[in-house]
């Protein structure tokens, strides 16, 4: 039995990976699937294990940089189907890991429900984001949640209840293969005020950001205490390029990649600046953005 056996409905090989990126770079995935359901990608996940195929999970892109070469291995992406239902009741939310964060968001806020609102305008999906526990200074996605169902990297369904759950800053306990779905306690509101704080945040949140149309990926987490792009701005590298990437002149700790980039030149770029603001600052960076 080959890896494709049964699966050639799903399962495409050398499949282009950087336009499902925001960075919009990078080599093919030896092997891309799109499951539509949770069995039919438990059944996935075993028979890569059995073959020994390293399988990977890429949600929205925004996070991640692929490197020139591709990835080798199994690339699943679970944008459709039962893994991007949303449903409130009452005040619960359940989504689906591949839902997008800014759809759960939108959908809490219709619904009068408020915990979410401060994540508006992180990208991605409600699994990557509870993953690294995606937040800005209103709080964090984990705060809210009180129960998620995984499947590890064996295709076992696993749920993890609140007091399984551990949450710091950019990272949880939730390390398995993929966060099929999880479930919000959240608070009653007013869905007008919520509106109005969510649209303010979104313009200022914006205002200090890459241009939407650009090609952008955040790369570091913020040190204790500390802005990382403060801390790179502090250190001149402002605008500062290697090849066709570029520091953001708006906010530093964002790189713009520009017609003609590779991923080779973003990891030039992301050595040398975190080895200036070591040198000038003493602060070693450490990066959010996942290199494959």
């Amino acid at each position: 039995m080959t890896l494709v056996s049964g699966f050639e409905k799903i399962i495409c090989r050398q499949e282009p990976l950087g336009d499902r990126t925001w960075l919009k770079l990078g080599g093919c995935a030896a092997f891309y699937a799109e499951p539509k359901s949770v069995d039919e990608l438990a059944a996935l996940v075993r028979r890569c294990r059995e073959e020994e195929v390293p399988i990977r999970v890429l949600g929205g892109g925004s996070n991640v940089l692929i490197r020139d070469d591709g990835v080798a291995g199994m690339v699943v992406s679970l944008s459709n189907g039962d893994f991007a239902e949303i449903q409130v009741n009452g005040r619960r939310l359940t989504a689906g890991g591949g839902a997008t964060l800014a759809h759960a968001i939108s959908e809490t806020v219709r619904h009068g429900l408020a915990g979410l609102e401060p994540l508006v305008g992180i990208p991605g999906t409600v699994g990557g984001a509870l993953h690294g526990n995606s937040g800005s200074r209103g709080g964090d996605i984990g705060q809210w949640a009180c129960r998620a169902t995984v499947m590890t990297r064996a295709g076992e369904i696993l749920q993890r209840d609140r007091e399984d759950l551990v949450f710091a800053y950019r990272q949880s306990s939730l390390d398995e293969l993929v966060i099929l779905s999880a479930e919000f306690d959240l608070e009653d509101d007013d869905p007008e005020q919520l509106t109005k704080r969510m649209q303010k945040q979104w313009i200022v949140k914006k205002a200090a950001q890459p241009l939407s149309h650009q090609n952008v990926a955040s790369v570091f987490k913020n040190p204790r205490g500390m802005s990382a792009g403060m801390l790179i701005d502090q250190a001149g590298l402002k605008g500062m390029n290697i090849g066709a990437v570029e520091v953001s002149q708006r906010h530093a700790n964002f790189i713009i990649a520009h017609q003609g980039a590779t991923s080779q030149d973003v990891l030039r770029l992301i050595d040398m600046i975190r080895s200036r603001v070591a040198e000038r600052l003493g602060v070693e960076l450490e990066t959010e953005l996942e290199i494959w």
